[in-house]
């Protein structure tokens, strides 16, 4: 019978062969087509249809990465991709994620293993220093707040809004003690931009509460006039306001929510305002861009995606609470099998409570890798290399009579679209995405299609911004030539 698995020689054999493959893969990787070239369901013919009885061999395996996964690959760290936002990507990272994957811990409390959750605290802390947080919201500060890595800004999103549920149904009944949970819940309504990610109205719907959208102005942010509009309506109406969720940096736009005027609002109300900035939140580290965040000392949370633009692989999605015990509130569990000696101390944090899931991985390693070998100047000049790629498509849209842009150009986003109706501009993005030269998504803005325009790898340089423009132009005038006079 062939042996099973590998072993330890094995291990450092085929682990030395698997960094020399990613690393090939990363270099070489503006050779492939960004976008793949197969129809749904071409992967079930590649395989057999049940797993081996006797062992494969590795070599077979490894044959079949190039046979079977890349040819459905899209390739997100292409230069050429410019699709949604960036998922980040560093050597310093994924060799974290090696050690944290080898390290195998499950961090669900302090005693699972205490390096895993004191690292995370000391990280989500040396993070909060870089963006300038208040210091509500750092652990080592005042001992209230503190900062957890979720996996995305979807879950964050729900984390806060489950937690201002349970936080307003605990006071009402404070105030009210016969008051029923289910109609205290009933009558529950919380808000959002209309531009707002769709997570954030899916976090509404699994929570079990209504969701209403409030207009944005034209450049697609929310000011305070029409938000204290629509509390006062529902106010009158019978419902109890209870969450905002403000977003910085819009997946449609890059928009940012006024939250200098919606935050006063939010505290006046006993409104929980939780602050979305998934995307932008990465720019904040440098002094140019901080601006952008302030009126963050109103908001109960906070949350930002290190994974999409801080260089430190998926998942890593950082959120801060001014009172950690708003969040532990809502999800405390404590059976007997989870207890440990020092829970009670008050000198530890037990992550569990602060999550949906039970278990965690050791993220923060990836951080801590990421912020050492880079240092924050090097972390700011990567925002501010991206933002300048930025600028520089944005100049060549602008420069281009055939062409408008749809939206304020602040970070690494560009929307634009041709002059015309949106059936070309559909045209236009269709033609595009099947040339599989560069890969870009579209968004709804004012009632216009308008493509997206995002500057999302590591290692994209000008050169790149010029293919694709030139690219983008070539198409764009095969279309033109295409309409009916």
């Amino acid at each position: 019978m062939t042996t099973c698995g590998m072993d330890t020689a094995d291990f450092r054999r085929r682990g030395k062969e698997m960094v020399d493959y990613i690393a090939d893969y990363l270099e070489n990787i503006e050779q492939r087509d960004v976008y793949p070239d197969v129809q749904p369901g071409y992967l079930r013919s590649l395989i057999p249809n049940k797993a081996p009885e006797e062992p494969d061999a590795y070599e077979d395996v490894i044959r079949d990465i190039e046979r079977v996964i890349m040819p459905g690959v899209t390739h997100w760290h292409s230069p050429y991709f410019y699709a949604y936002f960036p998922t980040a990507s560093s050597y310093p990272s994924m060799l974290a994620d090696m050690l944290c994957t080898g390290i195998g811990c499950i961090g669900f409390s302090w005693a699972a293993s205490p390096a895993c959750t004191e690292l995370e605290t000391v990280m989500l802390d040396w993070l909060g220093k870089m963006l300038h947080l208040p210091d509500d919201f750092l652990a080592e500060a005042t001992g209230q707040g503190g900062g957890v890595i979720q996996s995305t800004a979807s879950e964050a999103t729900l984390v806060a809004l489950l937690a201002a549920r349970s936080r307003i149904v605990r006071k009402i009944q404070e105030d009210d003690p016969d008051r029923q949970e289910l109609d205290i819940i009933s009558r529950l309504v919380a808000y959002s931009s209309d531009q707002a990610h769709s997570s954030v109205e899916r976090a509404g719907l699994i929570a079990g509460v209504r969701m209403k959208k409030v207009p944005a102005d034209k450049t697609f942010a929310v000011r305070g006039e029409t938000f204290s509009a629509m509390l006062k309506e529902d106010k009158e109406a019978g419902l109890i306001p209870f969450y905002f969720c403000a977003t910085l940096g819009t997946t449609p736009s890059c928009a940012f929510d006024c939250i200098t005027e919606l935050g006063p609002i939010c505290n006046a109300e006993n409104i929980w305002m939780h602050i979305d900035a998934a995307y932008a939140g990465s720019a904040f580290i440098c002094p140019e861009f901080r601006p952008l965040l302030n009126g963050v000392e109103f908001a109960d949370s906070f949350n930002f995606n290190p994974h999409k633009w801080l260089l430190v692989n998926f998942d890593c999605s950082a959120m801060w609470v001014k009172k950690r015990a708003d969040i532990i509130g809502a999800f405390k569990m404590d059976p007997l099998y989870l207890k440990h000696d020092h829970q009670e101390s008050g000198l530890v944090t037990d992550y569990r409570h602060w999550q949906i899931p039970l278990g965690r991985r050791f993220r923060s390693l990836k951080m801590w890798f990421v912020f050492r070998l880079y240092g924050l100047k090097g972390l700011q000049a990567y925002i501010r290399k991206h933002v300048g790629l930025a600028k520089e498509f944005e100049r060549r849209v602008r420069e281009d009579q055939r062409f408008e842009i749809s939206a304020d150009v602040v970070l690494g986003l560009v929307c634009f679209r041709l002059k015309g109706s949106d059936e070309t501009n559909k045209t236009l993005l269709k033609r595009i995405n099947e040339a599989r030269k560069i890969h870009l998504v579209p968004c709804q803005l004012a009632g216009s299609f308008v493509l997206r325009f995002a500057i999302c790898a590591r290692t994209t340089e000008s050169r790149h911004i010029q293919e694709a423009w030139s690219h983008i132009s070539e198409i764009a005038s095969k279309v033109l030539q295409d309409l009916p006079n």
